[in-house]
């Protein structure tokens, strides 16, 4: 797959340079050309990062289990991150594969991840729900990062089994 997509990238290149030199095109539409592939080389660039299994710094799902957690402490040097892997519930059904986000550090998710992780490895199954933040009202899109989630985490609930 990436060797397909790398391969479509050189031969979009190709083109790009063959049009850009011997073709009799007016200056404009080889600017456009130019400003098109630029616009469509970042937007590529994007699904790749999705497709070869970065973290996705998309809000977590609404329902969640959670399966695994690195905490990723902030230094003088760099900011720190939280790295979830999650499997999200559709109709209260795991979904086929999971996925990987990114969430910015905080210390009560940082809190909250280590303790669920505890109880995962004592085999208790952690589900997680997400809200968004309430903002201040008003304008609150012009705020930088007031889109965050509120997450909570509990233990999953056993299964009930139905009676002989």
């Amino acid at each position: 797959m990436t060797l397909a997509v790398v391969l479509s990238f050189a031969a979009l290149l190709l083109l790009l340079t063959l049009a850009l030199l011997w073709s009799s095109w007016p200056g404009w539409l080889k600017g456009t050309l130019v400003a098109g592939v630029a616009i469509f080389y970042f937007w590529a660039n994007t699904v790749v990062h999705d497709l070869s299994g970065w973290p996705s710094g998309d809000p977590l799902p609404e329902r969640f289990v959670l399966l695994a957690a690195v905490i990723d402490e902030p230094t003088k040097l760099r900011q720190g991150a939280l790295h979830v892997w999650v499997n999200a519930l559709d109709n209260g059904k795991p979904t086929d594969k999971p996925r990987a986000y990114t969430l910015p550090y905080a210390k009560d998710v940082h809190a909250l991840l280590e303790e669920a992780m505890k109880k995962n490895r004592q085999g208790v199954s952690q589900v997680g729900t997400t809200e968004p933040k309430k903002g201040k009202g008003g304008i609150s899109w012009l705020r930088p990062g007031s889109d965050e989630q509120v997450i909570k985490i509990r233990d999953l609930p056993a299964p009930q089994l139905p009676e002989k």
